[in-house]
């Protein structure tokens, strides 16, 4: 019966957790600095990547990834993902779910192992990998498969280079957004997965 319990909660945490994805996806579409809108949706990932581990971080990180393609197809990101898919739908496809999901991946395949010695110094680390990876696999991306893109965008944008592009328009501040949201909230990470380990 306590297995039965357990296994119950799980799912149910897996599902709120997994309709906060969505939710905050959702609403940070809106939000934008430069072209793309913000990823506040990293830190339920993070947050479910400590608590029950890698698969249920990438598996969070996978409905992340499927909101921002869906709400990409839809148009809500100012058709840049639409762009993207006449250039090249398959790597298209496999970036936007790749980096999410492995965001997810990474940040619970980190925060058990340093947990071990600190809690705070994990959720700090999981917090900070996961923008890292989810930038990083976007900016690898589009430096290699899109990089005919990525000039096109900068000639077009009267921009020196593509790479002063793409991290100072494309990435920069975002980025920066980004990764301070999940440090300061890691310490709540931190608390939320204390409460569930007791």
């Amino acid at each position: 019966m306590s297995k039965r319990n357990n296994g119950i909660g799980k799912m149910t945490a897996l599902a709120l957790l997994g309709a906060i994805v969505v939710v905050l996806q959702i609403i940070c579409t809106f939000i934008k600095f430069g072209p793309f809108s913000i990823t506040l949706a990293l830190v339920p990932v993070v947050i479910g990547a400590a608590i029950y581990g890698w698969k249920v971080g990438a598996g969070l990180g996978f409905i992340f990834s499927a909101v921002v393609f869906i709400s990409g197809i839809i148009g809500w990101d100012g058709g840049f993902i639409n762009m993207m898919m006449q250039y090249n739908p398959v790597a298209t496809v496999l970036v936007c779910f790749g980096k999410g999901t492995a965001a997810g991946l990474v940040a619970g395949l980190l925060y058990r192992p340093v947990s071990k010695a600190n809690d705070t110094v994990a959720a700090i680390v999981a917090g900070a990998a996961a923008p890292i990876v989810n930038t990083g696999l976007f900016a690898a991306t589009m430096l290699t498969v899109f990089s005919g893109f990525l000039s096109q965008n900068a000639t077009a944008g009267g921009y020196a280079s593509p790479v002063v592009m793409l991290f100072t328009a494309w990435i920069g501040v975002n980025f920066i957004v980004e990764f301070a949201t999940n440090l300061v909230l890691s310490s709540v990470t931190v608390k939320i997965a204390r409460l569930f380990a007791k």
